[in-house]
């Protein structure tokens, strides 16, 4: 009898961006892993994974287009202000992901989800703008982890 085999891990780069608005609340998006909803869920920023041949810049404008709405040229993203690694499982796979951050302000928006992915209408649930109060107070899990360190550098 062979033992059962780990899946495969994937590479992965993404392109995420801080959203602060002109209250000092950044926008997070909670959902959870359709594949394990035993997980539980989670709180995250806008953007995602490279399409072949995009930069990172770029990526995490597209992203921010597609998942709130709000167009705006790559050059305008503040950053990259934080890197980091992380090895996730999700939706079956796993992946060992590498995510710039950038920074964007705006005065206001209103969060437009009708650009979702297939994935991402299915396991995002809900999105708010948090103040770095409510990050500090809550209990709830959020990535990156080091959020609240990085969002005092900005408001």
């Amino acid at each position: 009898m062979t033992a059962p085999t780990e899946p495969a891990v994937e590479p992965r780069r993404s392109g995420r961006v801080l959203l602060i608005d002109g209250q000092q609340r950044v926008l997070l998006f909670c959902g959870a892993d359709p594949a394990d909803p035993e997980r539980g869920s989670f709180w995250f920023t806008p953007g995602g994974g490279l399409d072949p041949g995009e930069t990172v810049r770029a990526g995490a404008a597209r992203e921010l287009f597609e998942e709130t709405g709000l167009r705006v040229d790559p050059a305008e993203l503040e950053g990259p202000v934080h890197e980091e690694e992380s090895l996730f499982r999700f939706a079956t796979r796993s992946f060992q992901q590498h995510s710039t951050f950038f920074v964007l302000r705006v005065d206001e928006h209103v969060v437009d989800i009708s650009g979702f992915q297939e994935i991402e209408a299915s396991s995002i649930f809900e999105h708010r703008w948090w103040s770095l109060d409510e990050l500090r107070a809550t209990t709830d899990e959020f990535f990156p982890r080091c959020l609240g360190q990085l969002l005092e550098r900005f408001l």
